[in-house]
């Protein structure tokens, strides 16, 4: 099993700051890419292109946007059903992100419906099961802290996804437009870094 530390996969990123929360998400313990060497990289192995790249990039954000809202039923306060409900729609605003860099790299002006009949099945972001997420971080879907660790984390895992995948792609605008989504990611973790400064300072 690897362990790609923060100072790693974040601070080597840009990120000066990089969040453990104690007492908060209870598996997460600086540790923010876990698994094999190439977990998640299947999910790329039929990404020749730069389009395709970024369909892959879609179907992993639809799948967030599943287990975001799978987990909004599940939790009993209002207040976390709402902060599912909110980090669902925030991943409308980056699969329409991933549409807007399709159509520049494409010249095509496809509709988000257009594009989502494109993706043959939505995956999780970062390469692991809904399942595999759930148990490893075992996290109180009555916390909002702890749900907000949970986005952090998979976003973290989805970054060093990408990242990956970049490094292993031997065509150089498929290999470019990887590591672009993968800043696209480092701008949801300064988002949710900054939800989650929000949530410290109330509690």
């Amino acid at each position: 099993m690897r362990s790609r530390v923060a100072a790693q996969t974040l601070v080597g990123k840009d990120f000066g700051q990089v969040y453990n929360l104690t007492g908060g998400i209870k598996a997460w313990k600086k540790e923010v890419a876990v698994g094999p060497e190439d977990t998640g990289l299947h999910l790329f192995t039929s990404a020749e292109s730069p389009e395709e790249a970024v369909i892959i990039g879609f179907g992993l954000e639809m799948g967030l946007r599943d287990f975001y809202l799978s987990m909004q039923s599940k939790a009993s306060r209002e207040s976390t059903k709402a902060l599912f409900g909110k980090l669902a729609d925030i991943e409308i605003l980056h699969q329409e992100r991933l549409v807007e860099l399709y159509r520049e790299i494409t010249g095509t002006a496809l509709t988000m419906t257009e594009f989502a009949e494109k993706i043959a099945e939505p995956a999780m972001e970062g390469g692991l099961t809904t399942e595999e997420y759930l148990q490893l971080y075992k996290v109180d879907l009555d916390s909002e802290l702890e749900v907000l660790g949970l986005a952090l984390a998979i976003e973290a895992q989805a970054l060093d996804l990408y990242l990956r995948a970049g490094e292993r792609s031997d065509n150089i605008k498929t290999k470019q437009v990887l590591f672009q989504i993968a800043e696209e990611e480092r701008s949801h973790i300064a988002r949710l870094s900054s939800y989650i400064d929000q949530q410290r300072d109330l509690t």
